[in-house]
């Protein structure tokens, strides 16, 4: 994936907190760690304030959580 390409200009960039983030670049969507789907900041739910990374869906966040 590059940032620089033209399909990736409404990446947002956020800082993931504890129950909140804040969007230190504005855009349209993040990308999931997991599955390196699309997810629109609307919807955006899940994600990881240690690991600074968004997750699709609960699936995708306990999957990245858990042992390997």
């Amino acid at each position: 994936m590059n940032v620089h390409d033209p399909n990736l200009s409404d990446l947002a960039q956020l800082h993931y907190g504890d129950g909140e983030f804040v969007v230190l670049k504005p855009g349209r969507f993040v990308i999931c760690a997991v599955t390196g789907e699309r997810i629109p900041l609307e919807a955006l739910r899940y994600w990881s304030a240690e690991r600074q990374e968004a997750y699709l869906s609960p699936r995708e966040a306990i999957s990245r959580m858990a042992p390997r």
